[in-house]
């Protein structure tokens, strides 16, 4: 007998499936998702928890006319498996294959694209809205979990949604908290009882009754209270206060459950949150046990879960990060350390274990992480304040209003800068440097190494003003010793050159300097011609001391693993045009378009920022100068 997975491609093939098939289909999900996330790593453990919820929506709904808009996409796995791409999601998040979150480019189901956190709300409203406005019948629900309703764009979200009268569902994914409280007899009555459409009809025509007079609203209140005081042990009085009409909270891995109460939830008329509990990783002990690695685990042994993750053959800049981190404190007691919601993947847990009362993990929040680090400098404390680049976008106001106008020492650490791998568009950190340089009072370094990410750390307990950024890629480093290394002195705005040479210059910021010294080499074996290579360390302020000197060859190459639109590029061409000079200025960079998923060093070397990119670019140059 075959698997019911088998014969599913759309979702109108589950319809017809009864709970005992259902369950069976949400058990092959979980299995077909964990095999290939075995061999092609994901997002895993949110994907398997939240298969019920996906599995009922697309049972109940009529989707993709009804619309479901996910949060970050980790938990959608499912959805891409129900929706045409069963086979596709076998090349999810490679090159050339399925998007690892929901991208409307991709399917007509995916109703919004999702890879930043606490969206979803204020995109479902929009699409219930234009639906209302567009005398459509069609339903939107938003599922919302994994720690995105501490953003603060989902808190507007529910202001601006409990505040109107859409037809608008949230399911709140909660997987992080028990519901043995409030899983009773008077708890599942009261549940069937408020979803049950001929109460909800009659309470309709009550509120109508009494029209839309004080009486009215202090009838509206009394009511909410007193079922808040029976049923909304788990944050319904939260959800209410913002008008939303509360349900649950549900087991969200029961899948009659799930189905039964989206059925009757789905006649309601107006905004309504339904609290679900679920477990991450469910269904896989492995992920079960310890959600936290298994959320992204890597290649693993789907029979046994042994992680297949070999020996790093060098640190992480993440690692250095938290050691060095942790070196800072123990030499300073002002030394404080902040992560919206990114301790592990920040490198921050050691530092976090030795310094538990200096360590601040305010969830998914980043606008807050950076405005809170400025007033611990105010407060005369030294903040390191750890934010993956794609998401520090979302602090832009921040860092500008709150830290660099007011000149405060903040050392803004932006993890993941630059190119970041199969994680696709939706994370890529190549925007900081062009968003940030035309910051007064900020500094912007760009370590090359290990070492040199040591050295500009260390730098930062010094900094007298702020934002004092440091930029460091995703991965692993160069393999340079850094640990017994004592710190070295570093300047701000002091490059370094690196190779002596003639006619061209290479200028270029972090790790690339190596891949410009591999070109460098190779152009030399194989034509006996050699370039300069001067490490810019530096975007802000610029090291004009080698820039003057750059600018008497013929012709100049800027590498940066950024945009090439307002980064490095831009600023040599600035200086070169306003000293009114001719030399050439060529830069290798992040083109002016979006780079989707595919191994970091393909998207490196698509962008020409590889040796090879590079050597064929030095080639050229000295061929036509």
């Amino acid at each position: 007998m075959g698997r019911i997975l088998d014969n599913i491609n759309y979702p109108e093939d589950i319809r017809g499936l009864d709970t005992e098939g259902l369950k069976t289909l949400c058990g092959e999900i979980r299995e077909y998702i964990v095999n290939c996330c075995s061999s092609n790593p994901g997002h895993l453990a949110s994907s398997l928890g939240a298969v019920e919820l996906i599995v009922g929506l697309h049972y109940v709904y009529n989707t993709p006319t009804d619309k479901i808009v996910f949060d970050v996409g980790h938990q959608a796995y499912a959805h891409k498996i129900l929706t045409g791409r069963k086979e596709e999601f076998r090349k999810n998040r490679m090159a050339e294959g399925l998007s690892g979150f929901p991208n409307r480019d991709e399917s007509p189901y995916d109703a919004f694209g999702a890879g930043h956190a606490s969206t979803s709300i204020s995109a479902a409203l929009g699409l219930a809205k234009a639906a209302r406005l567009s005398g459509s019948d069609e339903k939107t629900v938003a599922i919302i979990g994994d720690g995105a309703m501490t953003g603060g764009l989902a808190l507007e979200g529910l202001n601006n949604a409990g505040d109107s009268d859409d037809d608008i569902l949230i399911v709140f994914n909660d997987n992080e908290m028990a519901i043995d409280g409030n899983m009773g007899a008077l708890h599942s009555y009261l549940l069937k009882f408020t979803t049950d459409p001929a109460y909800n009809k009659l309470k309709n025509r009550i509120w109508e009754g009494l029209g839309s007079s004080k009486f009215r609203s202090w009838v509206q209140r009394t009511v909410r209270k007193a079922k808040s005081g029976l049923v909304n042990k788990s944050g319904g009085d939260f959800f209410e206060a913002f008008g939303f009409r509360y349900f649950g909270p549900i087991d969200g891995n029961d899948i009659e459950e799930v189905v039964s109460t989206l059925r009757r939830l789905k006649g309601i008329k107006g905004p309504k949150l339904l609290h679900t509990c679920t477990v991450k990783g469910k269904g896989y002990a492995p992920a079960e046990a310890d959600p936290t690695t298994w959320h992204a685990p890597g290649k693993f042994e789907p029979q046994t879960g042994k992680r297949l993750s070999g020996p790093y053959k060098a640190d992480r800049y993440q690692d250095v990060f938290g050691e060095v981190l942790r070196q800072l404190a123990r030499k300073d007691p002002k030394v404080v350390g902040i992560t919206p919601a990114m301790a592990t993947g920040s490198g921050m847990t050691v530092f976090a274990k030795e310094f538990p009362d200096r360590f601040f993990d305010v969830g998914i929040a980043e606008e807050h992480a950076v405005t809170f680090s400025a007033g611990l400098a105010a407060g005369g404390l030294k903040p390191y304040c750890s934010i993956y680049s794609t998401f520090a976008q979302r602090a832009y106001d921040e860092i500008v209003h709150d830290v660099a106008l007011q000149h405060l020492p903040v050392v803004l650490c932006l993890d993941r800068a630059g190119l970041v791998g199969e994680d696709g568009a939706t994370h890529q950190g190549v925007f900081d440097m062009s968003a940030m340089r035309s910051v007064p009072n900020t500094t912007i370094a760009v370590p090359k190494d290990e070492k040199e990410l040591k050295d500009l750390l260390y730098k930062g307990l010094d900094a007298k003003e702020g934002p004092f950024i440091i930029r460091y890629p995703r991965g692993m480093g160069e393999g340079v010793e850094w640990r017994e290394a004592e710190p070295s002195p570093v300047a701000a705005g002091k490059g370094e050159k690196l190779l002596e040479g003639s006619e061209v210059a290479i200028l270029a910021l972090g790790p690339v300097v190596y891949r410009a010294l591999e070109a460098a080499k190779r152009l030399e074996d194989e034509t006996g011609k050699r370039p300069s290579v001067y490490n810019m360390r530096f975007l802000k302020p610029f090291d004009t001391s080698i820039m003057e000197e750059a600018s008497r060859a013929r012709a100049i190459i800027t590498i940066e693993d950024g945009a090439i639109k307002g980064g490095l590029f831009s600023e040599v061409s600035e200086y070169i045009a306003s000293r009114g000079l001719n030399t050439i200025v060529k830069g290798l960079g992040v083109p002016d378009r979006f780079i989707t998923q595919a191994p970091v060093g393909e998207q490196r070397k698509t962008c020409g920022i590889d040796a090879d990119g590079i050597y064929s670019e030095l080639l050229e140059l000295f061929k036509n100068n």
